[in-house]
């Protein structure tokens, strides 16, 4: 019924360190910049996302000292971080290579869930219209943020999907199937 889930790599610890003090405020503020970017290039993110265009999802990457509130609009998208996870409508928890996997088609996020790899709280519907979206969206991470870097795209684009490779964990959108 539902694939069997993977062995989904862990953030290394110790290179948690710089996160746990570095300052949220402008990591927050680059994300967003990202995020209205992406909206941009695919609106119909938001239109997906239907009755829960308005909520807020809290993104728990658990082996990350940090958490993400996502809060989608056609125009004024905001993710904010913080230390602990916020108040949100729905909160989406799992490693932070897990996620990423789900964004880029890289893992079932069903087996995911079941295995309990993949931890959903709050109004799982909006996490299921969120989900949605982006599978609809067929995203890309890795080429929308080598993308914001102008000229040296060319150099970033090999290097991220060498990095992706390297670590097991999806940098880019995977073609022809999930783990």
């Amino acid at each position: 019924m539902f694939g069997h889930a993977p062995e989904i790599p862990v953030f290394p610890s110790p290179l948690t360190a710089p996160l746990r003090l570095a300052p949220l405020a402008p990591m927050g503020l680059a994300l967003t910049l990202i995020a209205r970017r992406l909206i941009a290039r695919h609106p119909g993110l938001i239109a997906r996302l239907g009755d829960y265009g308005d909520a807020r999802f809290a993104i728990d990457p658990t082996d990350l000292p940090l958490t993400l509130l996502m809060h989608p609009h056609p125009t004024h998208t905001r993710i904010t971080l913080h230390r602990r996870p916020p108040e949100a409508d729905a909160r989406i928890a799992g490693p932070l290579a897990g996620l990423l996997g789900l964004v880029h088609g890289a893992y079932d996020g069903d087996a995911l869930f079941f295995s309990r790899d993949l931890v959903i709280e709050g109004d799982t519907s909006a996490a299921l219209a969120l989900r949605n979206a982006i599978d609809d969206a067929e995203l890309d991470l890795g080429a929308e943020i080598a993308g914001l870097s102008g000229p040296l795209r060319a150099v970033l684009s090999p290097l991220i999907a060498a990095a992706g490779r390297v670590t097991g964990v999806a940098l880019t959108r995977v073609e022809g199937g999930m783990a």
